[in-house]
């Protein structure tokens, strides 16, 4: 992938995947990101899923391959005086800052936008939350699960009424976010070399989730109640909705105007009869919509998912296969695409990571060099900041850098 942001330096004290995410992406984009890991334990991510997060994994952490790919590790104690003194170094010379440090940590490490900004006037200071920068929770923290997940609503939407909250996927709302936080820092950047203006970038969780479920919180102010959760059997347009084929995979209809689509749609499952029982103004009858969706759960019955798809491609229909992440790794498309990047890890041998979604002139992301160990870079990087070997030697028997 093209270097799109070759030359600009990026600071980055943040753990977890949500902001240390956008640190990725802009990472895949060009930009120099040195990663500040505490020089004893390191980013916690480092030890999720050998906590038993997930049972069974073992070998290459997955979370710090996909999340830190392209980065540089400095293990640098900030608690210490000295530590931070290193930090102002290497952020003399930086363009963005990058935390999701509390306000409180902020302060007590000297590391706010006031402190950094007398450093380096033109830094640009990005910092993600769980609640936002304002308000009477700015202060708390936040995880995606929490934060986004269940306070935005979403899993309020995606849970079967009368049924416990479902669960979200690992990361799920920090990889959104991370997008987000990349995208706006890139903003930044822009209007600095425009202006000279240096600013401060903010995204949370929460604000993301009202963003991602606008429809739904839009309609609960305008209507005075939420719109009806998802029920496949009384789908409001049945070529919207999922069916079961015959070989127990599940295919989805896509099409949003079936003006366009009935009669393509009814040719292409051999059932033209349905066009004469089912004319589209009698679709505002919802009884006469459930007996449709009864109707093509028996027509998807007949055959397998597979076959389903071959006879649907050879006419003007919308619709995907509901696939598992095993079945995602073969998608064609994902392959065509190079959605997921192969490697070769020098000690672990091929592997994939995911690549940040944006192309630039159908380039995909480039695995330039595997996530570091904790702490990996750190000579290296103060060696290209000015320090001495004397000054390392000295930051070591100090316990400042590892």
């Amino acid at each position: 992938m093209r270097k799109m942001l070759d030359g600009v330096r990026l600071i980055e004290v943040a753990e977890w995947f949500f902001v240390p995410g956008a640190g990725t992406v802009l990472a895949d984009w060009g930009v120099d990101v040195i990663k500040i890991e505490h020089p004893v334990r390191g980013d916690p991510l480092r030890g999720l899923i050998h906590s038993g997060m997930v049972p069974g994994a073992a070998g290459l952490n997955f979370f710090i391959e996909n999340g830190s790919r392209n980065k540089r590790s400095v293990g640098l104690d900030l608690n210490a005086e000295e530590g931070r003194a290193v930090l102002y170094r290497l952020v003399e010379r930086a363009d963005v800052f990058l935390t999701n440090f509390l306000p409180a940590a902020r302060k007590r490490l000297k590391i706010d936008v006031e402190d950094l900004r007398q450093v380096n006037p033109r830094l640009i200071y990005a910092r993600g939350s769980g609640q936002g920068p304002r308000g009477p929770e700015a202060d708390r923290g936040g995880f995606d699960a929490g934060s986004f997940w269940c306070r935005g609503s979403v899993a309020h939407m995606l849970t079967e009424p009368g049924k416990p909250p479902i669960m979200q996927r690992a990361a799920f709302g920090d990889t959104i976010g991370a997008t987000f936080i990349a995208g706006g820092i890139a903003a930044a950047l822009y209007h600095r070399e425009k202006t000279g203006e240096p600013t401060v970038v903010d995204v949370s969780l929460l604000g993301t989730a009202v963003w991602l479920m606008a429809p739904d919180i839009l309609a609960a102010r305008l209507l005075g109640k939420e719109l009806p959760h998802g029920d496949r059997s009384r789908a409001p347009n049945p070529l919207m909705n999922t069916y079961l084929c015959q070989d127990g995979k599940w295919l989805m209809l896509m099409m949003l105007t079936p003006v366009r689509h009935w009669e393509e749609f009814c040719k292409a499952i051999e059932r033209l009869d349905l066009l004469e029982r089912y004319p589209l103004p009698r679709w505002v009858d919802e009884t006469v919509r459930q007996a449709l969706v009864q109707e093509l759960e028996q027509v998807f019955a007949t055959r397998p998912r597979a076959a389903w798809i071959d006879r649907l491609l050879q006419f003007d229909t919308l619709h995907a296969p509901v696939q598992t992440p095993s079945e995602v790794l073969d998608d064609p498309q994902v392959k065509a695409n190079n959605y997921l990047v192969d490697y070769v890890h020098p000690q672990h041998g091929p592997f994939q990571v995911a690549a940040s979604p944006v192309q630039f002139d159908l380039e995909s992301t480039e695995v330039r060099r595997v996530a570091p160990e904790m702490g990996q870079d750190t000579e290296q990087v103060l060696l290209e900041h000015g320090f001495t070997w004397e000054d390392i030697a000295r930051l070591k028997d100090k316990r400042v850098i590892p």
